[in-house]
């Protein structure tokens, strides 16, 4: 073999080793390729947990129509989830709540009675007061409203009932609506206690406007709670709008003075959270879905005056 043809063929089997020696390169895998664009992604943030109180536990007596309503189940909630307080709820009538504070046995208030939280505050029973939200009283009673009722003024309206003997359920336990029911019975100046009509039950505004219901019979109740029960009741508005059936709630703080069992800190907590913005715009909402109008109207920060309250 001739030094050309060595050299031809020394070129050509230069050419196959670089060809095999490219061949044999490994190529990027799918996985190496992926690699140089993966973004690591920073793990998700849970939620801030709420760093619990000293003292996490609060006692909030309040009147039935709060809870019976359900709007005690949307606000409780979120205040223990905002702040890690929890709180025991006693739903009791306003008379037995403000009891409760005077006692210390309970931390803060949400009561319906003016001038006994008044009487209360000056006590020196109560630490803070503030405006909450208002709605109002009702007469609700049979459609065929055997006392000719409609149309009346409240005081007149007592009048009547008491006059025809017609069934009349009182809830008889010195809550802000009993105390109402009483004021009104006083202005007309008649005592329907003793009278074979007349009903006394005792208990919460729910079970009271079953009794009702049952006895067709006449009674006054709070706008909210008797729209949360319209549909298991045969029972139909007859008096609503007059200005002495507004219906208006304070938060009170007890005075911590009282023992040191009271959560003074604990209470203003809730005192504040009622009254602020955030809270206020869901009371504003509360019932609007399911009953076309809302159940309680906000009032924080507003002056008493404007719903004919001294203080």
């Amino acid at each position: 073999m001739n030094r050309t043809k060595l050299n031809i063929l020394l070129s050509l089997l230069l050419v196959l080793s670089l060809t095999l020696a490219a061949c044999a390169s490994p190529a990027p895998t799918e996985a190496s390729a992926t690699e140089e664009f993966v973004v690591t992604e920073s793990a998700t943030e849970a939620p801030t947990e709420v760093a619990a109180p000293a003292n996490p536990n609060i006692i909030l007596a309040t009147t039935t129509s709060t809870q019976d309503s359900g709007l005690l189940d949307v606000l409780v909630p979120m205040f223990e989830e905002q702040t890690g307080y929890t709180v025991q709820t006693v739903a009791v009538g306003t008379g037995e709540a403000l009891k409760m504070g005077e006692e210390g046995n309970a931390d803060v208030l949400l009561v319906h009675a003016p001038s006994s939280e008044v009487t209360f505050m000056e006590g020196g029973h109560g630490q803070d007061r503030f405006l909450v939200m208002h709605n109002d009283f009702i007469i609700v009673g049979p459609a065929e409203d055997p006392a000719a009722i409609k149309g009346l003024d409240p005081k007149d309206a007592f009048v009547a009932i008491y006059n025809a003997g017609a069934p009349f359920v009182s809830r008889g336990d010195d809550s802000g609506t009993h105390k109402k029911e009483v004021s009104f019975w006083q202005k007309a100046e008649l005592d329907p206690v003793g009278q074979a009509w007349f009903f006394e039950t005792g208990q919460g505004m729910g079970a009271s406007l079953t009794v009702a219901s049952e006895k067709q019979a006449y009674i006054l109740t709070d706008h909210a709670t008797y729209l949360a029960n319209k549909d298991n009741l045969q029972l139909e508005i007859l008096l609503e709008g007059n200005n002495t059936l507004l219906n208006v709630y304070h938060v009170i703080t007890v005075n911590s003075a009282k023992s040191d069992k009271i959560n003074y800190e604990g209470a203003l907590a809730f005192a504040n959270f009622m009254v602020a913005p955030e809270t206020q715009a869901v009371i504003a909402e509360f019932g609007v879905e399911k009953f076309g109008q809302p159940l309680f109207i906000p009032d924080a920060g507003k002056d008493p005056a404007e719903l004919g309250l001294d203080s």
